[in-house]
Formats: C-alpha cells, structure tokens, sequence
C-alpha cells in the first residue's frame, strides 16, 4: 500500500532518534509510581493526593491520542512531534518548580498530554517511512527501546528520588527532550496529503476490527501483567526482588526484538502473530497452574516475548491498514490498549490476592489464546481481501 506522504525531499527520523524518543516517552510514564511515597513525604501531600497526580497524568495520556492522531494527519508527523517535545519540557519544568498540590495536578496533567502524543506519532512516522523487514526491525527496536526506558524508570527513580529529589527526574526528562529537539532539528518531512473519510478511512470495518485487538491484547498483555509483582510479594517473595523479577518482562522484549527479526525472514505476520501468541499462553499458563516465584517470572518473561512478537505485528498491521489516515488509526489504536488495560485491571480487581492469582492468570490465558487465533485469523482475511482489491 502507498503511504499518504506527499513527494518531496525529507530525511528520515534515523533508527535510533525513534528508540530514544520511545525510551524517555516510557521513562517519564513509568517514572512516578516508584515515587508515589517519597513525594507524599516530601511535599505534604497525603498518598491518595499523590496518587491523583499519576491518574490525572495517565487520564490525559490516553485521552490526548485521538487528538493527537488528527493533527498529525493534518499538519505532519514531524510538527506534532516537536510540538510533543516541546510540551514535555514546558510540563516537566513545571513539574520541577511545582510547590503546591493544584500546581503540581496542572504540570503532571499537561506533561501527560504531552507525552501522550510521542508513541503514536514514532508508529506513525515508521509506518510512513518503512516498508517489510525495515519496518519490522524499527517497530521491534522501538518497543525494546520503550520497554528499556520502562525498566530503567522502575529501578532507578526511587532511588533517585531517595537520594536526591523526585524533582531530579522529572528535570532528567526536561533535558533529555531538549537533547532530542537539538539532534532532530534538521529532520524534516512533507505533510501528509489532506484525505477525506473513505470506506478506507479509520473507522472503516478493519481499522475497527484492529482496534478491538487491541483492546483484548491491552487487557492481557498489560493489565494482567500489573499482578506479577503482587503475586510474588503475596508468597512472600520481598518487594526489592519482586521488583527485580517483574521487571524481566522488559527483558523478555528486549530479547524478543532479535527474535522477531529471525522470524520475519522465515515467516509472514500471520504466522508471526501465532508464535508470539504461543509464548503469551505458555507464560500465562505457568502461573495458573502455580502462582509461585519461578512459574511468575517466566510469565513476566514471556509477556514481553508476546509484546515483541504479537503485539509489535498488530502494530505493524495498524500502520498499514488505513494508510490515508494512518495517524489517527494509530493513535485510536494506542487509546484502544489503554482501554483494554484498564478494563483488565478493573475486571480482575476483586480476585487480586494470594488465593485468587492462579485464577487470574488463567483467565489470562484462555484470553491470550482467543486473541491469537482472532488476531491471526483477522490478518490472514486482511492480506486475501487487499490482495484481490
């Protein structure tokens, strides 16, 4: 399929700018929950207050992509990411400087939005600028990039914050983005051509069907994920080496990135669609037969094989499958994991404890092996119907 990109001459956002942009967008993200006691102590706040401050950041996160994804399409990939950076600096300055409750709401809020736009428009820009194995390999390196700035930001800002101040890494995501503005001021690209709604457009019957993909990857891959560190630390496992062994999910995208690779040259993205859904049951199913430390991290490890594998191919499938209005697509696209993640979370709330755990990862992975064989039979119906259009 033709991208929508106007002809002209532009330079490409290079392999490593979009890994960067993934890592701190991630990093900022991940970056306050492992705060959320020092801050309640440092500024007076009390917990529920401080927690608020996540939730109103992650409220806009979510809310903004639509947004997001229609300005791109409107003004260019690489207005709106500039824009985004700037926005993130402008709200992590604040976030620095903040000295009350009210201020503080306003600047995580703001840097919420913000940040908010990065992921969207990094799929979008590879979906523009990258076709077969080159996509394949930047949408894997960008998600092993962000999966790295996740870990990282789940190690290291607690301790920053206990060292230091929370407010130096909220500064460290100030300057980063400062950094990226300064090495991609000479990247540019066309705008967009300017599409009205079509039977191709991002509401049209395969955009949808992705969407709710999505949504089912987001309430297994992510929500469900959120209760490995609770499992372990309810058999007694303690918080600092929950911590760590939870956090071998990014390990597991990291070391699914070259796999996937692999895979793309031997398979196409149905097929990869049902391997990566493979290693998403298997991990699942270990812990719901035994909800113990071992069975618990390979689960970790094996969800972010999944991501690597499955979710980076329905990405992939999400660049492509309304080209003319492929921003948006994309940004409902993120906004539909979201959804799913917070549903499974919601859903699954009640059974949140030690004699429930098992149960709830094997729910996990009955849903994990619905979504491959929709996922994969959905792509396969997807690859007949645009061949024979």
């Amino acid at each position: 399929m033709n991208s929508p990109v106007s002809p002209g001459r532009a330079q490409h956002v290079p392999t490593w700018a979009l890994g960067a942009v993934g890592f701190v967008s991630f990093f900022d993200r991940f970056g306050t929950p492992p705060m959320l006691l020092i801050m309640s102590s440092d500024t007076g706040l009390d917990v529920h207050q401080v927690v608020q401050l996540f939730t109103v950041y992650s409220l806009l996160y979510a809310l903004g992509q639509p947004l997001w994804g229609l300005l791109s399409d409107r003004w260019g990939r690489h207005i709106v990411l500039r824009i985004a950076l700037i926005g993130v600096v402008v709200g992590s300055i604040a976030s620095v400087l903040a000295g009350g409750y009210a201020a503080l709401l306003m600047a995580r809020g703001f840097t919420g939005l913000t940040v908010g736009a990065l992921y969207p428009t990094l799929l979008t820009l590879i979906g523009d600028t990258r076709i077969g194995p080159a996509k394949v390999h930047a949408l894997s390196d960008l998600l092993a990039y962000s999966s790295i700035g996740n870990a990282v930001a789940t190690l290291t800002t607690g301790a920053i914050a206990a060292w230091l101040s929370w407010r130096v890494v909220f500064a460290i995501v100030g300057v980063a983005c400062v950094v990226l503005l300064i090495l991609l001021r000479h990247v540019h690209a066309p705008k967009p051509a300017r599409t009205s709604a079509t039977r191709g457009g991002a509401f049209a019957t395969w955009p949808l069907t992705v969407y709710g993909i999505a949504f089912a990857e987001g309430v297994v891959l992510v929500g469900i994920l959120t209760y490995v560190v609770p499992a372990l630390q309810s058999v007694g496992v303690s918080v600092a080496l929950a911590g760590v062994l939870g956090a071998t999910y990014g390990l597991g995208v990291v070391a699914g990135a070259p796999i996937m690779r692999v895979l793309s040259r031997r398979f196409t993205r149905t097929q990869c669609m049902i391997r990566g859904g493979v290693f998403m049951v298997v991990g699942l199913g270990a812990s719901a037969l035994s909800a113990t430390p071992i069975p618990l991290t390979v689960t970790a490890v094996c969800i972010g094989l999944a991501n690597a594998i499955l979710h980076s191919s329905v990405q992939g499938w999400a660049t492509e499958v309304a080209p003319e209005s492929r921003a948006t697509t994309v940004s409902f696209f993120v906004t539909s994991l979201f959804l799913g993640a917070a549903a499974g979370t919601f859903v699954t709330a009640g059974l949140a404890d030690a004699a429930h755990f098992s149960t709830i990862f094997g729910i996990g992975a009955v849903a994990g092996l619905g979504i491959t064989v929709v996922a994969s039979a959905a792509h396969a119906r997807w690859m007949r119907s645009t061949a024979t259009s």
